[in-house]
């Protein structure tokens, strides 16, 4: 199996030119991309409305289609669910990627073609691993296999011919049957919808294999990490998995995580975010130094990137990638091979490099806290949650966090309910370094947080274990994408999440 890593490195070098060749010309391969769109999609019934036969350049594309949300194209999206085609995409859609959010408890089905499949999705994964193995010519990755920590599989009731899933359940059930070969479990585990015992199945059946990479969320793959030790008796994962080379995660941010990471592991491997939504693979790290991922430009994708101070207005604008700016933070709009059209997906990000185009995801344009004009994003409390696990020893697990508003008893501030797996010796020092961090990141808490005139200290929580999970199984949403959301500009969250926290602790009679 080891002369495989040099036959690989050299046909990983044969595709890294047309990777070269794209990262050189951004801006043609985007034109070409909408082009090909717009032409794909004429005689669809949205290609029809908005006169796509007619839009011969981005200006007019731009013109012509309105900015839609996820509530303009849900018409669409059912009636192609219960049957109909050619309203979105030019080809039959029957697979949907489903992503219920955070922001409520309706699901939202992402519509995912052939096209989006090959043309996005796995030629994404393909340009991954070409960029590994052109970064790390004697790897030994596909050596051994990958394991999985995927969603779960369910046929839509409506329709025998439509089906939905967590985007890896869709894109495990259509994996190529050569994909089999290297990635661990077997499609009947790795698709399980019931999370506890999939977790249990997962580490029975994948010990004794020679895993070389691992692709999961990082707050189920530490539970697996640590069921996996309890089993074994080991002391590091590293010792289970003496070849594992590479983790690769995305869907929240993995500051928080990265320490605990090394420490279970128990080695030093390297680490690859993925920008792996349900709309697209929209971009990945080609090397573990680099700051921020780069973006794919000729997958199928056409991008258009909003200002937030934009986002609410009645005609919002947006700029293509030959206007963006390093530092500032945009929400991505896009079209894509899936028949979407202008979507609006709801990240923000910030451009991290402008040649070549790298970005890093910086939050949710619906998730931040702003009651009191501080503007706090997710990134500024990944990061400040950070450090001050550093400075007192203390290890997150999950958190969220909201306005406390002005009353007659004091003045507004923010409360944190946070679940630790490892609590801080000394409480009042890690809310003062988050409370320091946070001044530092953020300007605009800072000048809030001045002698305590608008803003007072943060107000942390110490959640009793499970308190999330148990939360999230509540709202039947425990495992696969579904994530605790870390920010809102209201109560609502955390009232909700308290309120479940004292039923629980309430003694049954």
């Amino acid at each position: 199996m080891k002369l495989l890593s040099p036959a690989i490195s050299r046909l990983a070098s044969l595709r890294m030119w047309r990777i070269e060749s794209v990262i050189a010309n951004p801006i043609a391969a985007q034109r070409e991309v909408l082009q090909d769109l717009v032409t794909s999609a004429q005689y669809t019934e949205f290609g029809r409305k908005y006169g796509f036969s007619g839009l011969f350049t981005i200006k007019a594309f731009k013109a012509a289609v309105p900015i839609q949300e996820y509530e303009d194209i849900k018409p669409y999206i059912e009636r192609t669910m219960n049957g109909e085609q050619l309203l979105l995409w030019n080809t039959p859609i029957h697979w949907f990627a489903k992503s219920s959010g955070t922001t409520s408890d309706r699901s939202k089905f992402i519509p995912v073609s052939q096209e989006s499949l090959e043309d996005m999705h796995y030629k994404a994964a393909k340009d991954v691993l070409t960029m590994y193995y052109h970064f790390n010519p004697d790897s030994d990755l596909l050596t051994g296999k990958g394991l999985i920590i995927g969603g779960s599989h369910t046929i839509h009731q409506h329709n025998e011919d439509t089906h939905f899933g967590d985007l890896s359940a869709v894109l495990l059930q259509n994996t190529p049957f050569y994909g089999n070969w290297i990635r661990t479990p077997e499609l009947s585990i790795a698709l399980m919808d019931e999370w506890e015992s999939k977790i249990e199945l997962l580490a029975q059946n994948t010990i004794h294999e020679n895993v070389t990479s691992i692709s999961g969320v990082p707050t189920w793959t530490l539970v697996l990490f640590k069921r996996i030790l309890e089993i074994t008796g080991k002391s590091c994962i590293r010792e289970v998995w003496p070849n594992l080379e590479l983790y690769m995660h995305g869907g929240v941010s993995f500051v928080p995580y990265r320490e605990q990471f090394r420490s279970i592991i128990g080695a030093d491997i390297h680490y690859l975010e993925m920008y792996n939504a349900s709309e697209g693979f929209f971009a990945a790290q080609g090397r573990p130094d680099e700051d921020g991922m780069l973006l794919f430009p000729d997958h199928g994708v056409f991008w258009e990137f909003m200002p937030v101070s934009e986002y609410g207005k009645p005609d919002p604008q947006t700029i293509g990638l030959d206007k963006v700016e390093t530092g500032k933070h945009y929400a991505p709009v896009i079209s894509t091979n899936g028949g979407l059209w202008r979507y609006l997906i709801g990240d923000t990000v910030q451009f991290t490099s402008l040649q070549p185009f790298r970005i890093r995801v910086s939050g949710r344009l619906k998730h931040y806290i702003n009651a009191f004009g501080e503007e706090l994003i997710v990134d500024n409390a990944d990061n400040a949650l950070a450090a001050a696990c550093h400075h007192t020893g203390a290890v997150v697990k999950d958190y969220t966090a909201g306005p406390v508003y002005f009353s007659d008893k004091g003045n507004g501030g923010h409360e944190w309910l946070i679940e630790f797996d490892t609590e801080p010796q000394d409480l009042d020092a890690f809310i003062q370094a988050l409370d320091r961090e946070l001044k530092s990141q953020n300007s605009d808490y800072d000048a809030k947080r001045y002698r305590d005139i608008a803003l007072r200290m943060p107000v942390v929580r110490v959640m009793q274990p499970g308190s999330f999970d148990d939360w999230l199984r509540s709202k039947n949403k425990l495992g696969g994408q579904h994530k605790v959301p870390r920010l809102s500009n209201d109560r609502g969250f955390l009232e909700d999440i308290l309120e479940h926290a004292r039923q629980e602790e309430q003694p049954e009679d």
